[in-house]
């Protein structure tokens, strides 16, 4: 959890990574170490995330209700428990480690033959997208009299994994570029887009007629959060969330190269006064090497069909806990104090991703 510099100023927001950003980073890195607390501080959070999961699996079992957006509906619906701070733990962690999990396990259904059988075309569909969101976002800001900077961040998070993005590509940004206040308000927005995303891509899919490659591409290419493409993929059906898995972890594994360039054009257009340092450019996180790691294992090793059956429903369970544990703890009431300047860059990025995918994948697969 990250506090902004006013008062009371609170802002949550779930990512790929299952960090909680903080407005004041300095002032947390010099914290001091907190003291070793009992392992039941996480069932609270991790027993209404539970009950909220477990009502959404009812939903869909009953009603035929997407799982994954029974589950981001419903934690949303009752985000008001994450303001009993004994919850924040267990969501937390949820969030943090059900979401890796969740995606390693996503190992067991993709096999190196598939992401080769994409080929070259799928790849630059890929690059056609994320370069209509960076430029999108980029005009937007230079329009509505915004920094390169902001423009920068909102695009790159939307073209490659939102929130997680985002937070990396601040780190070279920094905040003589992009102030506190911005970059939550960037998550914020990026967070209700992804919703936005996950509740209307699926119908739109269906309502073209698109096939599940189509429709695994068009989700896995223009939605940016990993859990919540994935969970719009599955919610067409498994071959298009397995096919949305693929495209997805795809636009992920250029993360660390976009925020190597990110870095070199914004000290260009943007520079930083005397004095200040370079930030680090961030490496694929571990949990993304792992999935690759069991992709390979995967690709040359038979798996027993039970196993990856087994794996894929745990998958399933976790992404489900996941998405439903970062909904809870989205703050949706800061959206009312945004001033529409704010949303434009990501908003753009969003809008240009969408109909760049949907002429791909209408036109060329």
């Amino acid at each position: 959890m990250k506090r902004g510099s006013g008062p009371d100023f609170e802002a949550y927001a779930g990512d790929l990574f299952g960090e909680m950003i903080l407005a004041d980073s300095a002032a947390a890195s010099n914290a001091a170490p907190a003291e070793k607390r009992p392992l039941s501080r996480f069932v609270p959070g991790a027993a209404i995330c539970a009950i909220a999961g477990a009502a959404a699996a009812w939903l869909a079992q009953n009603y035929g209700v997407p799982v994954i957006l029974a589950g981001l509906l419903i934690g949303l619906a009752v985000n008001f428990a994450a303001a009993d701070p004994r919850t924040h733990d267990g969501l937390d962690a949820v969030s943090r480690h059900g979401l890796r999990a969740g995606i390693v396990l996503l190992g067991f259904q993709v096999t190196a033959m598939q992401v080769m059988a994409m080929g070259i075309v799928p790849f630059l569909g890929l690059a056609l997208v994320m370069s209509a969101a960076l430029f999108a976002a980029l005009l937007a800001a230079r329009v509505t009299g915004q920094s390169p900077a902001i423009g920068l961040l909102g695009g790159g998070a939307t073209a490659i994994c939102g929130a997680s993005a985002a937070l990396a590509l601040y780190g070279v940004i920094g905040r003589e570029r992009v102030d506190q206040a911005q970059f939550t308000l960037t998550l914020v927005i990026l967070a209700a887009a992804s919703a936005i995303a996950l509740i209307a891509y699926p119908p739109l899919t269906q309502m073209l007629g698109f096939n599940d490659a189509q429709a695994g591409f068009l989700v896995g290419a223009s939605i940016h959060d990993v859990a919540q493409a994935i969970g719009a993929g599955f919610a067409v059906s498994d071959a298009a969330g397995a096919q949305a898995t693929v495209v997805k972890l795809t636009r992920v594994a250029l993360l660390a190269p976009l925020v190597t360039l990110a870095a070199l054009w914004i000290a260009r257009v943007q520079p930083l006064p005397e004095g200040v340092g370079r930030a680090r450019v961030p490496v694929l996180p571990g949990f993304i090497l792992a999935f690759l790691a069991l992709v390979g294992v995967n690709s040359f090793v038979p798996m027993p069909p039970a196993l990856a059956g087994h794996a894929l429903t745990l998958s399933k369970t976790l992404l489900l806990l996941a998405v439903t544990a970062t909904a809870m703890r989205t703050r949706t009431d800061l959206l009312l104090g945004l001033g529409w300047r704010s949303v434009m860059p990501v908003l753009a990025a969003t809008i240009a991703s969408l109909v760049a995918a949907l002429a791909f994948a209408e036109w060329v697969i």
